[in-house]
């Protein structure tokens, strides 16, 4: 293989020096054509193309020396080579194209480059108005979930925008993510010049001053739309950087509709698309933008140019920046890196998203770009669907975690908060109530559309009130009694807000209400809760208490019903435990016996190493040669995952982070007499992801361990007058556990 590779380069390296002095050539000959001057009944046109026409002329002269350096730079002029020969391989039917660039993008001789875990990751996004400021937070949820590396968030945004997104980014305080945002009321003129028919008005033109507007020491950065839901962690788009060559500056990928191929409807005349190779321009609903090679190419000035000369013909744009990437791109194809189609999977109308790939599994960056966003027609769109709701619903507390072994920079909001619990008497009778007065909930605010002119009198008075999802129904008879302004704060969860949402959408009476701000405050996650509803509504004589981000053994549920039977446990108390164990691997073959779990190097006991408590009692050194059953006793802080059956006392609900709500689950069914019964041929694996917020603040909050031991010495107390005597081991359990 080593040979093969070698063999290659020697022979680019040849078509190189064979190249550079005809395409030198080609290249200087077609750069430094000059303009054609106006026909006629171009200069008797209107004043509009006149001025452009002026504009033109006046930067044409710099605009030479711009190409002449550039046609200086033989790596330049060695990658537009390479390009051309990539372009006659590209020139192939619309349906080959992506299996071609497939190949075009992957090496034999090298592997794809790995991202460092605590490596900062760049992404810029332009957000303006209340609907947009609601629409990235799903962005962000999606992006959060999957990520393992730092993240540093730049918001171009306007006044009402930056309000939203600095107060929710204040009070989410997620770990490891930095948020800065740029003003874009002082970015307007140097776009406003551009005609522009896109819905998304002045700010859909606002990446193009990315390079102008970004920190200059910033090197590269991934730019997103607001409708992009990621499926998978951002870091491995972040890794594609690493392939770019030579000139390469932006990583596009291919647009999946035939807007500039002009056949949509009659007259339709789109812009010049991009790359005539691939016959259809790029989607810039995700860009990879390596700044630094853009400001030495002149960013700013060529695409000045480009479009102040195509402005003469089209007088506007219809898709905002897009048009006048693609434009750029036409005159400089060498500057493109294209990006395969599933990293921007656009359900668009008249799209051919679904040429892109063969399964779903395979997406990893989904596009809402189509006016239509979740109505659009494609055969998987219900996946799309879910996908999108499962993040737009999603607990965004969940993703106040910290990276594994990367720690994050220490928050002064956080310390600050932490010093001011640490000063509350624990022993005050109020404390619980004196330390919410300083707990930060995550707040969004003006989740709808708001607008508001102020009285000329000064005399104006708004409504402030408060309330949750069961206060509702109250919404449209105050609306009808309070004619002035109103300020909101509901106290709901993320599922809830979108719940209030579609309420609010269908409600006549508060649709024709401008001047109410609804202000989101969330909810915290009550873990024991949640386990306790879906304990309700079992219907089935037993249930196996698990957690999410386990995965149980195959055919686990029949090995379960099995021992039913052989256990009797329809005339006994038993509380069946399955062994858990874990990987600190991030993928993982899952054995599909015990002996392929025994030989696999990666899996240990649950816990093992940071909290032998938990399992120990399990008897791991027993089960790894037992073939049958066996028991075993409960000890302070077993925690294990057991089958039971559905009459089973529910959780305790005063636990609702992390610490204790299993373990206190447990200690109820000792002190009912439950049997521990090991099964020898069960098993489950937890699959690895970043620690908890809970967690997290558990190992660095000492107000919160303390906190914690409060409600322990409760439960126990309580144990001891349901169970008396027999509950006086729980009393003895050593409290600092």
């Amino acid at each position: 293989m080593m040979g093969v590779c070698r063999g290659r380069r020697r022979l680019l390296a040849a078509l190189v020096v064979l190249f550079i002095p005809a395409l030198a050539w080609i290249y200087l000959s077609f750069s430094l054509i000059p303009l054609e001057p106006l026909s006629s009944s171009a200069a008797e046109g209107t004043s509009e193309r006149q001025a452009l026409e002026l504009r033109v002329r006046a930067v044409e002269e710099e605009n030479r020396a711009l190409r002449r350096e550039l046609s200086r730079a033989p790596k330049t002029l060695a990658r537009t080579g390479l390009n051309q020969g990539l372009t006659q391989e590209l020139n192939q039917s619309p349906d080959q194209n992506h299996e071609v660039r497939l190949r075009a993008n992957s090496s034999d001789c090298s592997q794809q480059p790995v991202v460092d875990k605590c490596e900062t990751i760049h992404v810029a996004i332009v957000c303006a108005g209340y609907n947009a400021s609601r629409d990235v937070v799903t962005l962000v949820k999606s992006v959060l979930f999957h990520r393992r590396n730092p993240l540093h968030f730049h918001f171009i945004t306007d006044s009402i925008a930056q309000k939203i997104l600095s107060s929710l980014f204040t009070s989410w305080m997620v770990p490891a993510v930095r948020v800065n945002f740029y003003d874009g009321d002082e970015l307007k003129s140097e776009v406003s010049w551009i005609p522009n028919k896109h819905y998304s008005g002045i700010y859909g033109l606002m990446k193009l001053v990315l390079t102008k507007t970004l920190p200059s020491a910033l090197q590269k950065v991934i730019v997103l739309d607001t409708d992009i839901t990621f499926a998978t962690d951002i870091a491995e788009l972040w890794a594609v950087f690493h392939k770019f060559k030579a000139q390469q500056v932006l990583g596009l990928v291919e647009n999946q509709s035939d807007w500039y191929l002009g056949n949509l409807w009659k007259n339709h005349r789109p812009w010049p698309y991009s790359h005539p190779a691939l016959r259809r321009d790029f989607n810039t609903g995700v860009i990879l933008l390596l700044l630094d090679r853009l400001r030495k190419l002149r960013w700013e000035q060529m695409w000045r140019l480009t479009a102040e000369r195509e402005l003469m013909g089209m007088l506007s744009t219809s898709l905002a920046d897009q048009d006048i990437f693609n434009a750029v791109i036409k005159q400089n194809p060498f500057m493109v890196y294209p990006l395969p189609c599933y990293w921007n999977v656009q359900l668009s109308d008249h799209t051919r998203s679904e040429k892109c790939y063969k399964d779903v599994s395979d997406l990893k960056v989904i596009h809402w770009n189509s006016p239509k966003k979740l109505r659009v027609k494609n055969k998987h769109v219900e996946f799309f669907r879910n996908l999108y709701l499962t993040f737009l619903e999603y607990d965004g507390n969940l993703l106040r975690r910290e990276l594994f072994g990367c720690p994050s920079e220490p928050d002064v909001n956080t310390e600050k908060l932490q010093r001011t619990l640490s000063e509350l008497d624990e022993d005050d009778p109020c404390y619980e109530f004196r330390r919410e007065r300083f707990t930060v909930h995550r707040t969004h605010l003006y989740y709808l559309h708001y607008d508001y002119t102020p009285s000329t009198d000064h005399t104006d008075v708004t409504l402030v009130a408060q309330l949750s999802m069961d206060r509702l129904q109250m919404l449209e008879a105050i609306c009808k009694h309070w004619d002035g302004p109103i300020s909101l704060a509901l106290y709901l969860s993320d599922a809830e807000a979108q719940q209030f949402l579609r309420y609010a959408q269908g409600s006549e009476v508060l649709l024709s209400r401008a001047n109410v701000g609804y202000h989101i405050v969330y909810k915290f996650y009550p873990v024991n809760l949640l386990r306790n509803v879906a304990m309700r509504e079992v219907q089935t004589p037993y249930m196996f208490l698990s957690d999410i981000d386990f995965l149980p053994m195959y055919g686990l549920y029949e090995y379960l019903r099995r021992s039913v039977l052989q256990l009797d446990m329809s005339h006994s108390k038993k509380a069946l435990v399955v062994p858990a164990f874990e990987t600190l691997r991030y993928r993982l073959s899952f054995p599909k016996s015990k002996a392929e779990l025994l030989l696999g190097l990666c899996l240990a006991a649950r816990r093992y190493h940071v909290w032998t408590k938990g399992h120990a009692p399990t008897n791991f050194a027993k089960w790894r040669t037992s073939t049958t059953p066996y028991h075993v006793q409960w000890e302070p802080d077993f925690e294990p995952y057991v089958m039971v059956s559905s009459s089973t006392p529910e959780y305790d609900r005063r636990f609702v982070g992390f610490g204790w709500n299993k373990v206190a689950h447990i200690m109820e069914l000792d002190a009912q007499e439950y049997e521990f019964v090991v099964l020898p041929n069960a098993y489950m694996i937890h699959m690895p992801h970043a620690p908890s917020f809970d967690i997290t603040k558990f190992r660095s909050n000492k107000q919160y361990r303390a906190c914690l031991q409060t409600l322990k010495e409760e439960f126990q107390q309580n144990m001891s007058r349901r169970y008396g005597f027999a509950a006086l081991k729980y009393m003895t359990v050593d409290n600092n556990s």
